[in-house]
């Protein structure tokens, strides 16, 4: 397995963990409206999905103006929905993630990436799957500092913590 698949996977265990966290809160506090990077955690978490979603799309073919543009029209419905809905959305998304990397061979292969915030630029195809990571990872510590502010732990979503879940225990 190469070190970007390997890192999506710890990406997808990441999301997990904070979705599990969030639903032990009071339903109230997925939606509170807080002073912060977001306006609220859902808005983070639709987010965070809505940049994994246009990204697999420019890893797939579609160029960056068009992923963007498809960002745009649906960023609502997503931040409009319930906890659980946009979970199972993370699980489709990881599911077509899982699928681009069987079908592509050549996780280093170039290709042409025309940013319209930025220029245009080779990028390899791993390079994009680590920018998904460090952009989840961004926000979840933005997640993880919106629950403090509203009194509310976090979980530990660090990728050492990663490493370890499916070790054996060591015996003492």
């Amino acid at each position: 397995m190469t070190d970007c698949i390997a890192m999506y996977d710890y990406h997808v265990w990441a999301n997990k963990r904070m979705f599990a966290r969030l639903k032990e809160l009071p339903p109230a506090v997925y939606k509170q409206e807080v002073q912060s990077i977001f306006s609220s955690i859902a808005k983070a978490m639709a987010h965070i999905y809505m940049v994994d979603d246009n990204w697999l799309q420019v890893l797939s073919g579609t160029s960056m103006r068009e992923a963007l543009a498809f960002w745009q029209q649906h960023q609502d419905e997503a931040e409009a929905k319930t906890i659980e809905e946009l979970e199972a959305m993370y699980s489709d998304l990881a599911d077509r993630y899982r699928a681009f990397f069987r079908q592509q061979a050549d996780l280093e292969k170039a290709i042409v990436l025309d940013n319209p915030y930025a220029w245009i630029r080779d990028t390899r195809l791993s390079e994009i799957i680590m920018q998904v990571v460090n952009h989840g990872t961004y926000h979840r510590g933005n997640v993880s500092a919106m629950l403090r502010q509203m009194g509310h732990a976090s979980v530990m979503t660090e990728y050492a913590l990663f490493w370890y879940q499916d070790e054996p225990k060591a015996a003492t």
